[in-house]
């Protein structure tokens, strides 16, 4: 009875509608942005030019002698006795972070795309670090600090990034035959 009676009730057989078709695909909506993104990029890299050999750009020069002076100074405070906290930093951690900042040098010297892009991360680390300290800043001299830091690290940080896109990302070589 219950299929009698929605048979009744139902549209005749001529009448049944077919489902309409799956529309058609749909254009990508984010297609001409992403277009116009990418025939900027490729302006933006013909008008680079690779640096040539023993180039250096000025912002690379600048932090190279920016990690001499932190290896010098961080070592020289150390030296003089000067306490962190109220207690004395282990001269191990000094004279790990001097080796650091000095290999990170050298690779800034030569122009290397790993050293000035650690250099990058440092300094990308030391802004952030200043600037949540700003928020609990407790005195003057403190703030001073903070936006001293923001201040120089992140102008060399911007032109360091500039800097980055005429420095040519190291080829990936082919493991050694049978190594």
């Amino acid at each position: 009875m219950g299929r009698r009676s929605r048979k009744r009730g139902g549209l005749p057989a001529r009448d049944v509608v077919a489902p309409p078709a799956s529309p058609a695909p749909r254009a990508d909506p984010f297609a001409r942005a992403r277009a116009r993104s990418q025939a900027r990029d490729a302006e933006a890299r013909a008008k680079l030019d690779p640096l040539a050999p023993g180039e250096r750009p000025a912002a690379v020069t600048v932090a190279a002698f920016v990690a001499v002076g932190l290896a010098i100074a961080n070592v020289a405070l150390w030296a003089a006795g000067v306490k962190v906290s109220g207690q004395r930093t282990s001269p191990a951690g000094v004279v790990a972070f001097a080796i650091l900042m000095l290999a990170a040098a050298v690779g800034l010297w030569r122009a290397r795309y790993w050293a000035v892009l650690g250099f990058e991360a440092l300094l990308g680390l030391s802004i952030v670090v200043a600037a949540l300290s700003l928020v609990v800043a407790s005195n003057a001299a403190a703030v001073v600090l903070c936006l001293g830091i923001i201040g120089l690290a992140g102008p060399l940080f911007w032109k360091l990034i500039r800097a980055m896109a005429r420095i040519q990302m190291p080829d990936r070589r082919p493991p050694a035959p049978g190594g």
